[in-house]
């Protein structure tokens, strides 16, 4: 049953995300209403991937070493600067094109890398497909597109200190679920 509410949740996310791209007119006569609709699905897709992942029993596929826990911390600090708004503010990331599907990859990456079990792959897996294929569908449609520029590299240090702190405010959420994401 887990299964299934995993797997309804991913899928929800990918439709969800994607209903603009697949069915642009229907998203254009739903207007402004048609945003909350989106939101609503993507609040539903989130509780679905929480309510499946946690309650899906432990199937180990394979073990991840111990080491990768420390590359796992990294890769989340690159992922949330990512996904801050330095690639449109600072300096350092101006000339990317899709920097919040990138540390959106980078996170599953991340959590793909220290968890070894079936829940894991199916719902970091498909949410890494997906932020590819989105990423992919965007340029097909849109090929021609103008880098930022300007910014600071005060800004970005500024974004990297929070990244820093989302690090450890994140980490100590684990901490309260029951997984402690740091080394040792």
């Amino acid at each position: 049953m887990y299964w299934i509410i995993l797997g309804t949740g991913v899928a929800l996310w990918w439709g969800a995300h994607l209903f603009k791209r697949v069915a642009p007119e229907r998203r254009a006569r739903m207007g402004d209403p048609g945003k909350g609709i989106v939101a609503a699905a993507l609040a539903v897709a989130i509780v679905l991937m929480v309510i499946g992942y946690r309650g899906t029993p432990f199937i180990p596929v394979w073990n991840p070493p111990a080491f990768l826990v420390n590359l796992n911390n990294q890769l989340m600090l690159i992922a949330l600067y990512l996904l801050s708004p330095a690639p449109k503010r600072g300096k350092l990331l101006q000339g990317m094109r899709h920097p919040m599907l990138t540390g959106f990859s980078v996170w599953a990456v991340a959590h793909l890398l220290v968890n070894g079990d079936a829940a894991s792959i199916l719902m970091f897996g498909g949410l890494l497909v997906w932020a590819i294929v989105t990423g992919r569908i965007v340029n097909h449609a849109e090929p021609e597109w103008t880098p930022n520029t300007g910014g600071s590299y005060a800004k970005d240090a500024m974004f990297l200190a929070g990244s820093v702190v989302l690090v450890v405010l994140i980490g100590l959420v684990h901490n309260w679920l029951g997984v402690w994401p740091f080394p040792g």
